[in-house]
């Protein structure tokens, strides 16, 4: 199931760059997601939005891509490819490996009783094996020996935040461990359309959280124990974006019973509620070298926070 990808930024070549219609530029960077591939697309939206051309009305980063959204009327697209391609190969030729970013502890309840209800729901006609939950599933397609191996698989390293969006703040996750350790995963055979917010999915290599309720078609692991889009802004993560999770960010997933999932529960309807995090600087080289000795090293900044 694993293709090669980039480890490197020196693996990459030019990206390419195609129009959507008047308003749209597409950056490729790579055909595949890696993390060199993710690190050059978050170092050119930086780049570009550090000086931020006038017309550039949106910056989307995403797994290996970025979408930028112009105003043709003030910034002409020819001026506007140009710049961009500066940025590019400024970015390339700095072969950029470090980020300042956060680390992000989430809580979830791992073989919770609102994801096994909608299993039972959707498995005749929607799944490839009927007879067992996602995580049987997901434990017998990467050869674990059960559930309580996946589980542990899924929260045992940390995970970067390649690209929000699909709905209001859901963030694809992108585990950082070797390319043989990383669990993969197909989607449902056909889509639910019933998926419980705050639901913890997994799809391809990516893990997912959905933000709200609604349609999907990832496996279901469990669900998260707080809110990751608070449009009232009732906890104090909210009170600058409405939106908890941004590109580049690092999650570690803490598996909680359901007693403390519903203390948190009450800390959020209270508004009380405070994610753990913390500031790093994340360096792509030193988790390439030593993913999971350089991980323990996230995971332990993150427990002075």
């Amino acid at each position: 199931m694993n293709t090669p990808v980039a480890r490197t930024a020196a693996d990459l070549g030019p990206a390419r760059y195609t129009w959507g219609g008047d308003e749209f530029l597409m950056v490729e960077v790579s055909e595949a997601m890696s993390l060199a591939a993710n690190f050059r697309v978050m170092a050119i939206a930086a780049g570009l939005d550090a000086d931020r051309p006038e017309g550039i009305v949106d910056l989307v980063p995403a797994n290996a891509s970025l979408l930028i959204r112009f105003d043709p009327d003030v910034l002409e697209s020819t001026a506007l490819l140009e710049q961009v391609k500066q940025v590019e190969t400024a970015v390339r030729e700095a072969q950029l490996g470090k980020l300042q970013t956060r680390v992000i502890e989430v809580p979830v309840w791992y073989e919770d009783p609102f994801t096994a209800e909608v299993e039972a729901r959707f498995r005749e006609g929607y799944h490839q094996d009927p007879s067992g939950t996602d995580l049987d599933y997901a434990a017998a397609v990467n050869g674990l020996s059960g559930r309580a191996e996946l589980i542990a698989r899924h929260h045992s390293q940390p995970w970067l935040v390649s690209m929000v969006g699909f709905v209001a703040g859901l963030p694809f996750m992108f585990q950082l461990t070797e390319q043989q350790k990383q669990l993969e995963v197909p989607k449902y055979l056909s889509p639910r359309t019933d998926t419980p917010g705050l639901c913890v999915g997994h799809g391809g290599c990516f893990s997912v959280i959905y933000s709200v309720r609604g349609g999907g078609g990832y496996q279901m692991f469990g669900v998260a124990a707080a809110p990751i889009y608070d449009s009232a802004a009732q906890n104090p993560d909210f009170t600058d974006t409405m939106v908890l999770f941004r590109p580049g960010d690092i999650v570690v997933f803490r598996p909680v019973n359901q007693d403390e999932y519903e203390h948190i529960q009450t800390q959020v309807d209270a508004g009380r509620f405070h994610y753990r995090m913390t500031d790093v600087e994340f360096d792509m080289a030193a988790s390439l070298a030593d993913p999971e000795g350089y991980n323990a090293r996230i995971k332990e900044a993150l427990q002075h926070a």
